[in-house]
């Protein structure tokens, strides 16, 4: 004979849980917070004439230029492979199918130091299709087109790995129906597929331009640490705390926390849209007709 369970007396669910929200501020507070703000004193420490003047060098301004257009060209190559990755996976059964999955993930378990060194060996000069473009002028690896290539490389994941279990979720049912009534592929994908995964999309496009911006290890091999030229932000940002530029080293680290809050605004808010996208979705099936 089953007996049952006695339900825990409220009191000491409420201290329970007190117990744990203070134990998860004082981890956000410690690793998280503490962090911040102590990026902010030091980039303040000696006013805000130091503060912007950091920011406005000429090398700190190229280093935001270089950031932003590798993160403009990597996010909308990753969302559209995302797109194409995650409908090949969801809609279709072929051969090699876990095998592309697997290939999918390989930028989280291989190290952006080695991804960038696999790029060094491919297109530096003594690589294997380096003297080839060095004969036709084309200079990818200490350039603009190798801090691109190692970007792609390490956040083209994201978007994918967003959307195929969504797409898994949703399953075929709606698009098949679109097809049979008529609609054509593409307009299929624009009123069906697309606002069932906009959210996720979303979600993917966050994460991975947040990746794109800090990445260190995949670019700091393939960009030669040229001022003004090659480096990106979290690269200015090492160059001037090895020269013991302290104040200009986290005047620069602000602007990635700045961007970091911003995305983490961003994906809240996305996650807050979607919860109630659906929330509105299943009362709406629920209320009676």
């Amino acid at each position: 004979m089953a007996f049952p369970v006695p339900n825990r007396p409220e009191p000491e669910k409420r201290m329970v849980r007190w117990i744990f929200t203070a134990l998860a501020l004082v981890f956000l507070g410690f690793f998280l917070a503490l962090p911040l703000a102590a990026v902010f004193v030091q980039a303040l420490q000696k006013g805000l004439g130091a503060y912007w003047a950091a920011l406005l060098d000429p090398d700190a301004r190229a280093a935001v230029y270089l950031t932003v257009l590798a993160a403009a060209i990597a996010v909308p190559l990753n969302l559209v492979f995302g797109i194409a990755a995650s409908w090949l996976v969801a809609r279709f059964d072929f051969r090699g199918k876990s095998i592309l999955v697997s290939l999918i993930d390989l930028p989280f378990s291989v190290s952006p130091v080695i991804a960038g060194l696999i790029f060094v060996l491919l297109f530096g000069l003594h690589g294997i299709f380096g003297s080839w473009l060095d004969s036709i002028g084309i200079q990818i690896i200490f350039a603009v087109p190798g801090i691109v290539l190692a970007t792609v490389f390490v956040t083209f994941p994201f978007v994918a790995r967003e959307l195929i279990p969504i797409m898994q979720q949703l399953g075929s049912e709606e698009e098949e129906a679109a097809l049979l009534m008529g609609a054509g592929g593409l307009k299929t994908f624009w009123h069906i597929t697309l606002p069932n995964i906009k959210w996720g999309l979303l979600y993917g496009v966050i994460l991975c331009n947040a990746r794109a911006m800090g990445e260190f290890g995949a670019v700091s091999v393939v960009s030669g640490h040229i001022r003004g030229l090659t480096n990106t932000i979290p690269l200015h940002v090492e160059i001037l705390y090895n020269e013991y530029n302290f104040t200009a080293a986290f005047a620069v680290a602000s602007v990635l926390c700045l961007l970091a809050v911003a995305t983490l605004a961003a994906k809240s808010l996305v996650e807050w849209k979607a919860a109630h996208d659906r929330k509105a979705g299943e009362n709406t099936v629920e209320s009676p007709k």
